[in-house]
């Protein structure tokens, strides 16, 4: 693995390297190590996550070393540079078409794929639900047993390098027409009612206390989440921001699926 590390670095400051060999072998195999599930964008570490960014690096080179192909899938045809994935039955995933993974994205075991769409580089743990029209952006890091509803758009990122991806962590409800981008994490357990979105300056703002707190940039975990605004003066006068507030948590108490049934009952969010 280093010596791929020291290879992708290397054509990253001379991309003149990116016609050689031994260059385009290392970066596919970043690409199939990603594909397997044997690298990550993104990991968990004991501290929190870890960005790596060299096999963004590589991902960003595969582009350029691959060439325009057609080819057919069934009665769909298609014209690009990065293949679909395959095997779908050796795998143990269930995909509904016209559903689509890039050759490069993860998709684990007991994973179901109604129509919608993962990109490369991104990391789709066991058992979640990616739901009809749901898309999981480049780079993208998506836990177990996660539930992506209708139309959830998971920004991608690649660049700049710097970037971290969005996580949603294990156990998360992502409501219908949610939007997550800019490397927003959400941790574990947590449910975002339908049409909350969240950027990297998107207010996150906690008003089950007596006074409210302000998170940006992630959301706690078991935050039962819904979309809100605020007020906000400009100089042509005083409007309303979208903003997301957490009204509340899932419990610890009971198992997963009773706790996400209790926190949209309870709490009445639409999902």
């Amino acid at each position: 693995m280093n010596a791929l590390q020291l290879t992708i670095e290397k054509a990253w400051e001379n991309r003149d390297l990116l016609q050689e060999t031994e260059t385009q072998n290392a970066i596919k195999s970043v690409i199939e190590l990603l594909d397997n599930g044997d690298l990550r964008v993104a990991e968990p570490t004991t501290s929190g996550w870890q960005v790596n960014e060299w096999v963004k690096k590589a991902v960003v080179m595969y582009f350029p070393i691959q060439k325009m192909e057609t080819w057919e899938a069934g009665i769909f045809e298609y014209h690009d540079k990065m293949e679909l994935k395959r095997n779908y039955a050796e795998k143990g995933v269930r995909v509904v078409p016209p559903a689509t993974a890039r050759y490069g994205a993860y998709v684990s075991k007991g994973v179901i794929m109604m129509p919608s769409y993962i990109n490369i580089g991104a990391y789709v743990d066991a058992g979640t639900m990616v739901d009809t029209w749901a898309t999981v952006g480049s780079c993208a890091q998506i836990g177990k047993d996660v539930h992506l509803s209708g139309g959830v758009g998971i920004g991608g990122v690649l660049e700049p390098l710097q970037a971290a991806p969005v996580i949603i962590e294990d156990g998360a409800f992502i409501g219908s027409r949610c939007i997550v981008v800019e490397g927003v994490r959400v941790e574990k357990e947590a449910v975002l009612g339908a049409n909350v979105v969240l950027t990297g300056s998107t207010k996150i703002i906690d008003v089950t206390g007596n006074e409210p707190i302000e998170y940006k940039g992630h959301v706690p975990a078991r935050s039962v989440v819904i979309p809100g605004s605020y007020t906000k003066k400009f100089a042509a006068g005083e409007y309303q921001v979208p903003c997301a507030l957490i009204i509340g948590k899932r419990k610890e108490s009971t198992d997963k699926k009773t706790s996400l049934n209790d926190a949209l009952r309870e709490y009445n969010v639409a999902v």
